[in-house]
């Protein structure tokens, strides 16, 4: 079988995707994966067959960026959502060619299903977070940024995922039937619906991230598609880790961040008396000095440093919070969109976290979030919790996969 695996995001959005890609090639298929530039080079190295889409992502978490810049216009608005979609047909009906299936991972995917119904292949659309389809549980993931708070009134459910649906029909209903009828197909109506189809499946862990039924869509959960990882933590890390007691692991991923963050949370730490370790991540956090109770580091193994680490504060992406829950760590959710808010409510649901209210953490609210994870009690339930999560998403995915389910 040959299969297209198809993603638009961030680190969260492409290394599940390489982690089925794996799989899938350990059990002898053909794959290719279709993503960012961003991810080119690392794709590469691991031997898979790589496409990119779209422009370079991560030069948008720069926290200096866009600060002199003027909102676009709405034509400008509009011929930016054109060029997407042009490329995303471009990029995904050249790597498609002579696939079996394609498999596509985000609320981007504007094109994929378009072209498999081109090339008459197979089409699975897949999400990673239970509030990004349309359900009466939940209202829809926030797509702004920093501050926006997700629906709480179940009563204002179906109205807006009713606007959900329009706001999608404007945006690109136009430039996709536009591409369709280039290539011969009826327009589409319900551009959610085209793409999500009525049976997506959620990768996602059903103890953290449940899918709730009854619902309209017949939802296919997988659990999370988490890649092994292997690599030992770097020398100076380790160093660290063995120098004193278990300190905080700060990390907000590919998120944008304000650039006083690194000193915020240093100031976090220390009020708690802990070290602190400050991922930089895509937005370059920088910590001022060369303090010995302080380290910045990288993109490391985070299933060798997390149960190393007393306490995780990250950005709830679905990736980083099924890690952090996994390895039993107390945990700090600061929210920024999309999933993040409902990941958040999740592993306060759970009792292994604190969900940080949206916006901008300060020293101050960071002691208070940390204060209540670092009691015993976060600890051992964390524990507890760790051993509900299931590690076989990839392989349940493959089987279905191949089964044609």
């Amino acid at each position: 079988m040959r299969v297209l695996l198809s993603t638009i995001g961030s680190r969260g959005d492409v290394q599940p995707v390489v982690a089925l890609a794996l799989k899938l090639r350990e059990l002898g298929q053909e794959v290719r994966i279709c993503a960012p530039p961003d991810f080119g080079e690392w794709i590469g190295s691991l031997g898979i067959p790589f496409t990119p889409v779209g422009p370079e992502l991560r030069q948008l978490a720069r926290p200096d960026r866009g600060k002199s810049q003027v909102p676009p216009t709405a034509e400008q608005r509009r011929q930016l959502m054109a060029g997407t979609v042009r490329d995303q047909f471009a990029a995904v009906g050249e790597a498609a060619r002579d696939c079996d299936v394609i498999v596509a991972w985000s609320a981007m995917q504007i094109a994929a299903a378009s072209v498999a119904e081109h090339l008459g292949i197979r089409y699975v659309y897949v999400t990673f977070c239970p509030n990004t389809l349309p359900s009466p549980h939940h209202g829809p993931a926030p797509l702004g940024s920093l501050g926006q708070n997700p629906a709480e009134d179940p009563a204002q459910f179906a109205e807006l995922w009713a606007q959900n649906a329009e706001f999608l029909n404007a945006g690109w209903g136009e430039p996709l039937n536009a591409h369709r009828a280039e290539l011969g197909l009826a327009p589409v109506t319900d551009v959610r619906s085209h793409m999500f189809t009525d049976r997506p499946w959620l990768a996602a862990d059903p103890t953290l991230a449940p899918w709730q039924r009854p619902a309209e869509l017949d939802v296919v959960q997988t659990g999370a598609w988490s890649m092994p990882d292997e690599r030992p933590l770097p020398p100076e890390l380790t160093e660290f880790l063995d120098a004193g007691e278990p300190p905080v692991f700060f990390g907000f991923g590919s998120m944008p961040a304000p650039g006083d963050l690194g000193q915020e949370v240093l100031k976090a730490a220390r009020a708690v008396g802990r070290r602190a370790i400050v991922s930089r991540g895509w937005a370059d956090v920088e910590l001022i000095g060369d303090a010995p109770d302080c380290l910045s580091v990288g993109e490391v193994n985070y299933d060798a440093l997390f149960p190393r680490v007393a306490a995780v504060v990250h950005h709830g992406g679905s990736g980083t919070t099924t890690a952090v829950t996994r390895s039993g760590t107390p945990q700090v959710i600061v929210p920024q969109m999309y999933d993040q808010h409902y990941l958040a409510e999740r592993v306060k649901a759970l009792g292994v976290g604190f969900a940080h209210a949206p916006g901008a953490p300060t020293a101050e609210s960071l002691v208070t979030a940390l204060e209540f994870v670092l009691r015993p009690e976060i600890a051992e339930r964390g524990r507890e919790i760790a051993k509900r999560v299931r590690t076989d998403g990839t392989l349940v995915t493959a089987r279905l996969l191949l089964a044609g389910v």
